[in-house]
């Protein structure tokens, strides 16, 4: 009985999802924001960092569309720069403190074409992700 019993859980989920949703989440592929430490930056100094977003477990994750959004409060004088699948965090803070904001991710699956007309191949358990990151300027 203990033997069937995970063969039977196995069953269920499969009966009662879809079948290539269920492993597509097995192999979990999504959205992902790199943890990241932003350095201490000096006020009137030009400050740089980037960090790369992709999507875990795919290696064709630069077919996919990425859009990225931001919500808090960025330092004065620095903004979010994004090249493809890159953002930058950049510019010459003005003002000193703690900043804390959250990156958002959106990606786009990449395009399937066949003769009849073009398709998203959606092979990913989520499509959006996001993460909290904090830059502290001192004086």
């Amino acid at each position: 009985m203990k033997r069937l019993l995970p063969l039977l859980l196995v069953f269920s989920l499969f009966t009662f999802s879809n079948c290539d949703d269920f492993l597509d989440c097995v192999v979990n592929r999504r959205p992902e924001l790199p943890d990241k430490s932003f350095a201490v930056g000096p006020i009137g100094s030009y400050y740089y960092e980037e960090f790369d977003a992709q999507i875990k477990n795919e290696p064709q994750d630069n077919n996919y569309g990425y859009e990225f959004d931001i919500d808090g409060n960025l330092p004065d004088g620095l903004g979010m720069v994004v090249n493809y699948r890159t953002v930058s965090i950049e510019g010459t803070p003005t003002t000193a403190g703690t900043f804390r904001f959250t990156i958002f991710l959106y990606v786009d699956p990449p395009l399937t074409y066949d003769d009849e007309n073009d398709t998203y191949d959606d092979p990913l358990c989520s499509e959006s992700t996001s993460k909290e990151y904090t830059i502290i300027i001192g004086d």
